[in-house]
Formats: C-alpha cells, structure tokens, sequence
C-alpha cells in the first residue's frame, strides 16, 4: 500500500519535478511512511485512463507518420495487453509484462519474431509514456530483445523467373511480373500506380511507399515494352496501371495479385511465388553484382540499412571469390 501511494504521488509531480527532484522527493515519502502503518483504504476509486493514453499515444504515432495499417497493428497489439493485465497502464509493471510475454507466447505458440514485435511495440508505448511524464520508468526496460534465428529467404532463381514469363497466359501479368521483378517495388505500392505515374522515356515512376513517402523506382526495357503492351491492348478508361481480367476491368487488389502468382507457381511446380520474393531476388542480384548497399537501401525505400542488408542474400561463391581477392 505504502509503494503505491509513493508511485502514485511522484506521477502526479513528474511534470513539474526534474529526476533529482523527484528523488529527493521519494527518499522524503519513504522515511515518512516509515513511521506509520498505511491501513486506510481508497474512498473514490481511480479514474482508468488506459485508453485516453493509448489514443495519444497513436495519434503521436500517426503525426509521425506511421501509416494507418501500422498503426492498426500498435493499437491491437497495446489494447490486447491492457486488456489481459487489466490494469492501469501507468501501474504495470516488469514482472507484469514478462508474464504477458510468456503467457502469449504459450497460448498462440507464437515465433520468437512475433513475440520480439510485441516487445518493440509495448517498448515504444511505455516509452512514450515515460517521456510525456505519465510514467517515472518504462516497464519494458529490463525485458531485452528476444534472440532470433536469422534464416535464408528463399530468391527466385534465373530459370524460375524465366520459366514464370514463358508460361504466363495474360499480358497483364507478364507486365505485372515484371514491374515487380525489374523495380523491387512493393506489391502494394504497385496496386496504387495510374498510368501517368509511368514515365516511358525514363523508364522510371514514382511510387509512395510507407508512411506516404515518395521514391523515384526505375524498370528495365523488357519490363517498358511488355507495359507498353499490356496498356495498348486495353480498352476501359480506368486510370489505374494495373486492372481486372474481367469487367468492369477495376484496380486490381493486392489479394488478386497473391492468387493469380500463387497458381502460376502450382502450375509450373514453383514453391512460394508471392510477389515479395521479387522485391527479394532484386536486393541479392543487386549486392551480387556490386550495387552499393546504400543505392540499394534507396531503391528499395528503407529507413534503415539494417532492413536492406536482411533483404539480400550474397552467395557463398562471391564471398569465396572476394576472400581470394582481398585477404588470399
């Protein structure tokens, strides 16, 4: 009883008391409460305010620019674990999150990935928390990054790719193939193009990647001339870059895109043909054949290295040749 009501009296002084303050502040609580047996019990009960911080917590992601999809994810991932400890935010504490963690863990029999991004998502929101002075000290300080194995993602092979060209029955789609292939633009970034997005001269388009920013990606000529095809074989009026097979010819979804790949894939015996592999075999020929990791990062729209460097797999014959090269 005595710690919580020394909790509760250093939150409402976090905004007007610096640490120092606050420490002196909580040695003065402790040798008071010393002397007395705290046995009084709460009159009024404390207003839950877990959801208005949630909200905030949110609407700062969004003005950071956190697209509506992430967003979606942080919420859920935050209101779930409000909801399963069933306390005030401002009270949880370490031991509280790391049950969380491991009961989760137990029940869904989640990936160490999946639980290691709840971890990062509760660890920015106490954060948050922690320096709008609505808590003295994230919770989630002391629950560390989950080790991960690293895996090799598979990347389509030069066969593969050509065997998916040779065999696909719509220009459309061999359009689509290889805009992802050439660009190693995202699948949903590519649903969103119009056709005056595309610039034919240049062999390039903009596109908006997450959190609505804009890169310039680029296409080669076979991917122009199969394009320019595809768009001259058409005859509705929808602005859209890519349409339905059958009308009202509307912009095809990212869901489309997944079934028409994943039954070319069943029938030419291909496993997993998904148009994230296309985005992948781009980053390793690129770092295969010399691209700079940091034009690379560029192209592909990443904040952070690190994420490009997981996207590319170099082959172990390059990285034989290289050893010869510079160390034997």
């Amino acid at each position: 009883m005595q710690n919580e009501l020394i909790t509760e009296i250093m939150q409402l002084m976090l905004p007007v008391l610096d640490n120092a303050q606050l420490k002196q502040l909580e040695q003065a609580m402790e040798q008071t409460f010393f002397r007395y047996e705290v046995t009084g019990q709460k009159i009024k009960a404390e207003v839950d305010d877990s959801n208005d911080l949630i909200e905030m917590f949110i609407a700062a992601k969004r003005i950071e620019g956190c697209s509506e999809k992430t967003l979606k994810y942080y919420q859920t991932t935050i209101e779930a674990m409000a909801s399963a400890l069933g306390k005030n935010v401002r009270h949880i504490l370490t031991e509280d999150l790391r049950a969380y963690l491991t009961e989760y863990q137990n029940k869904n029999r989640s990936s160490r990935v999946t639980l290691d991004n709840i971890r990062r998502i509760l660890s920015s929101f106490f954060s948050w928390l922690e320096d709008e002075d609505y808590i003295i000290k994230s919770p989630v300080r002391r629950i560390h990054k989950v080790k991960t194995t690293s895996s090799i993602k598979e990347t389509y092979s030069d066969e593969d790719l050509e065997k998916i060209r040779d065999n696909c029955e719509e220009l459309r789609d061999l359009a689509m193939i290889d805009m992802l292939a050439s660009t190693g633009m995202r699948v949903g970034e590519m649903v969103l193009l119009n056709r005056d997005d595309i610039n034919f001269v240049e062999r390039e388009c903009v596109v908006f990647g997450k959190g609505d920013k804009e890169r310039i990606v680029y296409f080669d000529a076979r991917a122009k001339l199969h394009l320019q095809e595809y768009l001259d074989s058409r005859t509705d009026s929808n602005p859209a870059l890519f349409v339905t097979l059958r009308a009202p010819h509307e912009r095809i979804q990212i869901g489309g895109i997944e079934h028409r790949l994943r039954e070319i894939g069943k029938r030419l015996n291909i496993p997993k043909v998904h148009p994230h592999k296309f985005r992948r075999t781009l980053a390793t020929m690129a770092i295969d054949k010399g691209m700079p990791v940091e034009q690379l990062q560029r192209l592909l729209g990443h904040q952070r290295i690190d994420t490009t460097l997981q996207y590319a797999m170099v082959k172990q014959s390059n990285v034989k040749i290289a050893h010869r090269r510079f160390i034997g």
